[in-house]
């Protein structure tokens, strides 16, 4: 007999999977798919990260690390933040994991309890609620829609905080949306927790680098938050680095700690090549990152352009990461060959079979009106998928 345990059983299935699964069927049929879903920098890992790599491969440093992280690594997470935000930590405040994802799960599975709620800001990233669930939480979520830029207001936070509320979760720059929190932002937010002092903040700062209109803000620098809030990094956006798995954090030290205790039973160190080729990216320079920012910003001002002159498609002006999330909503109803779009989902489908354009329906990140967009690929590229998706909605009738 068959028997997951009720843990796996809550959590959802990807809305993705089908959209993936259907996109490869249609490529084995010799379609010309453009694939818009993806998330992340399609540029290579920079050559003096591999290089770094390779000399700990041929230096023999392939032994397990500590739990944490390697000394060296974590004293460069600190001067990082020191350098690009004036935040003080110590090493001992910072946790280096198997990627940003096992870092959010740490801190969650350390602070949450069965029952205690945690706020998410919707559109959120798509794992998010099935990691608070896991850990016992119920989310509660907070709708930001495009007409505020997808960002929640402090009348918004303070309407959904209750007693039971334990942890608010956010990411600036969005995944999915693009949209960034500038400081003044982030302090009127602050003003409301410093009324609820038992609510602690998960500040998801991976798409950190990726910021077209400024300079980034955190939380974390409002020194009443500082010892409240947890910064959840990683090397993989910012230095086109995904595949090498190392995210990290930085935390009161009480929390780092028990971290690193909850890492230790499940996976311990992460892998000592990723931790050195990490080590190169954080201490060295950022001329390519900045050259990959350059790419997304023209690619960003291309889409958002394109997307604009597409009748029906609502579109704001994302300023981080490289993702557009347009409302679609004024094409639910119309049909094509008798099949009618009731939905983000369905739109989604039609542009992959209609259009060969592969995209991401809005529902997976908490908006059936939007489809999410990614324009981390060439700009030809981006230009002809543009093209398609204008045709086939104006199919639609």
């Amino acid at each position: 007999m068959e028997q997951l345990s009720d843990r796996l059983a809550q959590l959802p299935e990807s809305e993705t999977i089908a959209m993936s699964q259907r996109s490869r069927e249609l490529r084995n049929q010799g379609k010309d798919i453009i694939n818009l879903s993806l998330g992340e920098p399609d540029f290579p890992s920079p050559e003096y990260v591999k290089e770094a790599a390779i000399a700990a491969i041929k230096d023999d440093f392939t032994n397990y690390t500590p739990v944490p992280g390697i000394p060296e690594l974590r004293d460069a997470i600190v001067a990082k933040f020191k350098r690009d935000s004036n935040l003080e930590y110590k090493a001992s405040q910072i946790v280096v994991s198997t990627g940003g994802k096992q870092a959010l799960a740490n801190v969650l599975y350390s602070l949450v309890n069965e029952g205690d709620e945690v706020i998410i800001p919707s559109p959120y990233w798509v794992s998010y609620p099935p990691m608070a669930k896991l850990a016992g939480g119920e989310p509660v979520f907070i709708h930001a829609g495009i007409d505020q830029d997808f960002k929640i207001t402090p009348e918004q936070l303070e309407e959904a905080i209750t007693p039971k509320t334990r942890i608010l979760l956010f990411s600036s720059p969005c995944n999915p949306t693009g949209s960034v929190y500038a400081l003044d932002e982030l302090k009127a937010l602050a003003k409301v927790l410093e009324r609820h002092p038992h609510v602690f903040v998960i500040s998801d700062e991976i798409y950190e680098y990726i910021n077209y209109e400024g300079h980034h803000a955190s939380i974390a620098e409002i020194p009443e938050m500082k010892d409240r809030v947890i910064i959840v990094n990683g090397v993989s956006k910012g230095f086109s680095m995904t595949g090498w798995r190392i995210g990290y954090i930085a935390a009161p030290e009480w929390i780092a700690s028990a971290c690193a205790r909850l890492q230790g039973q499940y996976t311990s160190g992460t892998a000592s090549i990723s931790q050195k080729a990490a080590l190169a990216a954080i201490e060295g320079p950022l001329d390519y990152t900045h050259s990959m920012v350059e790419a997304f910003d023209r690619r960003r001002k291309l889409v958002v352009k394109l997307a604009k002159e597409i009748p029906g498609m609502k579109v704001n002006n994302p300023a981080g990461a490289f993702y557009l999330f347009p409302n679609v909503q004024s094409f639910f109803g119309k049909s094509f060959e008798g099949k009618t779009i009731e939905n983000a989902s369905d739109l989604s489908f039609y542009l992959l079979e209609h259009a060969y354009v592969a995209t991401v329906s809005g529902a997976a990140f908490g908006n059936k009106n939007c489809l999410r967009f990614s324009y981390a690929t060439s700009d030809e590229l981006l230009v002809e998928a543009l093209k398609r998706i204008k045709e086939a909605l104006a199919a639609l009738k």
